[in-house]
């Protein structure tokens, strides 16, 4: 069994946004609701694994007799093709120049930066600190409403191009999925309730940490969003959610407000969602982001 099929696929965007545009009779949308209904089907199965079972601790990948440098960035992007079979064929690995493609090379700069952050503020060596490379698929599925990391690789799709851009363009995506292998390889917090809502907190903190490393940014000038950039023209939003202000990420007539807690007052004690793990996260996300703002400097 590879650690594909029993490690928990974590995706950016949570179900209950994409139940709503499955929703839609608008004849308006009816691309986007339709790609909305094939997302949750395609993710379906994993979800409903994730809820019976959690995956085992992993350990590093065995590096075998070769002289591995520290720190050494390996990585490579590869193309899905608009299929589901990953992963793909090849398209940029080692030094590679950049290609005419702008997902490949999203990608490409995405694990670059948050490896980089990674390792020199946090001597931790790739994903599960024994220097793994980072391997990528973009252009997965038609109109694929989702980014995940399934536990060994990131998979981004394009998005349906009404509700969703391409998912490549969010840096706070990349660095997002990627920390759900750092978890997967350290604390591997299981997928539900409150420890899944720590574990997406996680991944959304390091996602707002990347960004600001990659830009140089101060937690003043920071934005403190994940997924700036994701949203059409056509959504009245900023992104999927706000760290400094959970719940303001978005208000739109589509997908409604979001729906995210800044306090236990607010906590969804539901079943859906694995048990609110995104919504829920909104609060230790609310409280990293007072002590960075109470802190001052570089987050």
């Amino acid at each position: 069994m590879s650690s594909r099929e029993h490690v928990t696929r974590c995706a950016i965007v949570p179900p209950y946004l994409l139940v709503r545009l499955a929703r839609l009779d608008d004849p308006r949308y009816a691309g986007a609701a339709d790609a909305a209904r094939h997302s949750l089907l395609r993710d379906a199965p994993l979800r409903e694994r994730r809820s019976t079972a959690h995956p085992p601790a992993q350990r590093p990948a065995a590096r075998g007799t070769a002289v591995v440098t520290p720190g050494r960035l390996d990585r490579a992007i590869s193309d899905a093709g608009g299929l589901e079979r990953l992963p793909g064929r090849l398209m940029r690995s080692k030094a590679q120049v950049p290609v005419s493609d702008v997902t490949v090379n999203e990608a490409w700069d995405g694990l670059g930066h948050t490896h980089a952050l990674f390792w020199t503020r946090f001597a931790h060596d790739s994903i599960d600190g024994n220097g793994m490379p980072l391997e990528a698929s973009v252009h997965y599925g038609r109109d694929y409403d989702n980014a995940f990391w399934d536990g060994e690789r990131m998979v981004f799709g394009d998005g349906d191009g009404q509700v969703f851009n391409r998912f490549t363009a969010s840096l706070t995506v990349i660095g997002h999925e990627l920390t759900h292998g750092v978890t997967q390889f350290s604390a591997n917090l299981a997928y539900e309730g409150q420890s899944g809502a720590l574990n997406e907190s996680v991944s959304d903190v390091f996602g707002s940490l990347v960004e600001q490393f990659a830009l140089g940014q101060s937690v003043a000038e920071a934005s403190w969003l994940i997924g700036a950039g994701l949203f059409t023209e056509q959504v009245q939003g900023a992104a999927l959610r706000s760290l400094k202000a959970p719940g303001t990420a978005y208000n739109d007539d589509v997908l409604g407000k979001d729906p995210q807690p800044s306090d236990m007052s607010g906590y969804d004690a539901g079943e859906d969602d694995n048990g609110g793990v995104h919504l829920n996260s909104g609060i230790p996300n609310r409280a990293f982001y007072l002590v960075a703002a109470e802190l001052g400097g570089n987050a």
